[in-house]
């Protein structure tokens, strides 16, 4: 049976606002392709992404990682939407859940400190 693979949809929905709906496996096979795709749309000026989870079948540790790239990439906002419960438990079971929903570096939290521990905001 052939492997269900990873398409990546890119949509530039605004100026600055790209949306990536992913369908297929999120995975170590895989995750390099999120990666190409994240930084061909940093460069091209792109600095709101949303990342669309909504037809992805499976999410590994290597699919996480690619996540965390694209948080790290400079990006002002980054957003998934339609998480299924695998990688919601995913992200949950690993901390990442609270870190990605956290302060970006250098940003002020709602109490006017900034956060020492490197997290990107979730909208």
């Amino acid at each position: 049976m052939p492997r269900d693979l990873l398409t990546i949809e890119v949509s530039r929905v605004a100026p600055r606002h790209a949306l990536l709906r992913l369908a297929g496996e999120l995975d170590f096979d895989t995750a390099p392709d999120l990666v190409r795709v994240a930084k061909q749309v940093r460069a091209e000026g792109y600095d709101e992404v949303t990342v669309d989870l909504t037809d992805v079948t499976l999410c590994d540790s290597s699919g996480l990682s690619a996540i965390v790239v694209l948080y790290r990439s400079g990006a002002r906002t980054v957003r998934l939407t339609g998480m299924n419960n695998q990688v919601q438990q995913l992200l949950s079971r690993t901390g990442l859940a609270e870190l990605l929903a956290g302060p970006r570096p250098g940003e002020r939290d709602a109490g006017g400190s900034e956060p020492d521990d490197g997290a990107r905001e979730v909208g």
